[in-house]
């Protein structure tokens, strides 16, 4: 669990605060970003916009959610006592561990909410077209808003990360005004800030970026699903759409690069 509530004696809280910030200014550059390429042009209305939905993919969420992230993350964790598994990143027998419980627990979620569609190649395209978008959700809201905020804000542990959990979940919902219809409305918002709360909590159960993704990510298929459904736009996922697995598969090898190489790599 995620150290908080107070300054450890390396690391001032001047300069946590500092880090906190950071990972604000990054969240906002990240929020601009999706305006510009996403909300501005209805990029996720328009399933015919292959070539909208690779630059969105790219800019916004690989070089500035990821990329950047990624970045950030490695600059606080070499300037102070924040350790990379206090921000998601821990040891391989953890993701291992949560993995497959956040399978579980993202269908089960799924398909209580009341599952827009069952057809599993409508699921798989829609799970694959967001996946990118929820890395770098969980990596900026969470992993570093909510992970360097827990250190920063007063209390016991357990307050630390409640209200860290809330920060980050309001940022979250928050972002999604940048979004295309109907996500861009402060009743959206509002209910996406409560959905926000179950990946939260997900985030600081796990302290893991990858079983936090993949949980979320099922929480993000609903939401597109409903949209795709309430738009009669399920036909054009009802084949298989190699550019989003291809997308996908890209996020996740960023990530993985981004963990191995920049976050965890240790100079010589």
């Amino acid at each position: 669990m995620v150290r908080s509530g107070q300054p450890s004696a390396t690391t001032s809280r001047d300069d946590l605060r500092r880090f906190t910030l950071a990972a604000l200014g990054l969240w906002a550059l990240w929020s601009l970003a999706t305006w510009v390429f996403e909300g501005r042009i209805d990029t996720l209305l328009r399933p015919d916009a292959i070539l909208d939905r690779i630059i969105y993919v790219i800019v916004t969420n690989i070089v500035i959610g990821l990329g950047g992230g990624a970045l950030l993350i490695r600059w606080i964790t070499r300037q102070s006592a924040v350790r990379p598994e206090d921000l998601g990143f821990g040891p391989l027998l953890r993701t291992l561990v949560w993995l497959p419980l956040a399978v579980l627990l993202g269908l089960a979620l799924y398909f209580a909410q009341g599952a827009p569609t069952t057809d599993p190649m409508v699921m798989a395209n829609i799970y694959a077209q967001v996946l990118v978008v929820s890395i770098a959700e969980v990596l900026v809201c969470w992993c570093l808003v909510a992970g360097v905020s827990a250190h920063v804000l007063p209390g016991p542990k357990w307050v630390s990360i409640t209200l860290a959990a809330i920060v980050a979940s309001a940022l979250f919902g928050l972002y999604h005004y940048a979004h295309s219809p109907p996500f861009n409305t402060f009743p959206m918002v509002a209910l996406l800030s409560g959905v926000g709360l179950m990946t939260g909590a997900m985030f600081f159960l796990s302290q893991d970026i990858y079983a936090t993704a993949v949980f979320h990510n099922f929480l993000a298929v609903f939401g597109v699903a409903s949209a795709v459904k309430a738009n009669d736009q399920i036909a054009a996922y009802q084949t298989l759409q190699l550019p989003l697995f291809g997308m996908a598969l890209t996020g996740i090898l960023v990530l993985a690069a981004a963990d191995v190489l920049v976050i965890r790599h240790k100079a010589k």
